[in-house]
């Protein structure tokens, strides 16, 4: 203990017990905030949940390209949906729902060549070798 002076000791623990106070005085608080104010919602009924599932689905590439390769506009479209019966609002929704939900696969791939690059990585990293016959 005698590399530090005694009051470099006092002062370095003062320093320290009153940083470490500092640090712990006001605890931190965290908790979900809502996307939309209380009591508010977009969909007033069942018809509107299924039509916007709906929407959801003739905004997919896919389904947009195949409507315009039959022949059909989507202001067509939108007018054919509004004239719809609940009933096959909801068919049409529930056909909906097994429908992927974007994407075009290139995060997939991404994600596929950095698990083989990391695999590549590890094995040289082990002095292994690689032979591809």
């Amino acid at each position: 203990m005698t590399t530090f002076p005694r009051r470099l000791r006092f002062w370095t623990a003062l320093f320290l017990v009153t940083w470490l106070g500092a640090i712990h005085v006001a605890p931190a608080a965290a908790g979900l905030a809502p996307s939309r104010a209380s009591g508010v919602t977009a969909i007033a009924s069942e018809r509107g949940a299924d039509l916007l599932l709906v929407q959801r689905a003739l905004e997919n590439r896919l389904v947009a390209q195949k409507l315009r390769d039959y022949g059909v506009a989507p202001a067509d479209v939108q007018v054919r949906l509004a004239s719809m019966s609940d009933h096959d609002v909801h068919t049409l929704a529930s056909a909906t729902k097994g429908l992927p939900s974007g994407g075009d696969g290139t995060g997939t791939l991404i994600g596929l060549l950095l698990v083989v690059l990391l695999i590549i990585l590890i094995i040289k990293l082990l002095n292994k070798e690689i032979i591809v016959r």
